[in-house]
């Protein structure tokens, strides 16, 4: 059996989790609204304060959907109670980032300034000139964003410059020997 897929979700207070026969699955919370469609094979129940899924059989696929199934809804929940945030850093002279309405502007040493248009369900912040914190109930959503915009300078490995993840640990190389 799953380690994760068998154990119960718990429901927080506040939090509401609809499932349709279909298993689309609707959270709503202090935060804001979820909804996701689910395999419809794995069958997922929503008792007292808990919300347990359980797979049909021992097949391959279902095990792999049973944890899977269980992670996103737990994903779901946690994301509409507290939500979901990265911080990524800007390395590098001249490297810089601020925001202009709900968008993001970086100058990244290009000829010209990288404008980030906001995401619907996405917040940005700037606590100073080298860093921002992307923010929102989807996890999902929020890591895509995130690496969206790490592909505009990523990090590279002799000097260290570009856009990285606050937690990332960047390999240094030696680089060239003179003479």
């Amino acid at each position: 059996m799953s380690r994760i897929g068998r154990m119960p979700i718990d429901i927080p207070a506040g939090v509401t989790i609809s499932v349709t026969p279909d298993n689309v699955v609707t959270v709503k919370g202090a935060k804001g609204e979820l909804v996701k469609p689910m395999h419809k094979d794995i069958k997922i129940a929503v008792e007292d304060n808990t919300v347990v899924v359980t797979r049909p059989s021992e097949d391959k696929k279902h095990r792999a959907l049973h944890g899977l199934t269980r992670a996103l809804l737990n994903n779901m929940v946690v994301g509409v109670t507290e939500g979901f945030s990265k911080t990524l850093e800007l390395v590098g002279v001249g490297y810089k980032v601020q925001l202009k309405g709900k968008n993001l502007v970086m100058s990244l040493g290009y000829s010209h300034p990288v404008e980030i248009n906001s995401v619907a369900g996405i917040d940005f912040e700037t606590p100073d000139a080298n860093k921002i914190i992307i923010k929102g109930i989807d996890k999902e959503l929020v890591g895509s964003v995130a690496a969206d915009i790490r592909t505009w300078r990523k990090p590279e490995p002799y000097k260290g410059k570009g856009i990285k993840y606050s937690d990332e640990v960047i390999r240094r190389k030696e680089g060239k020997t003179g003479k």
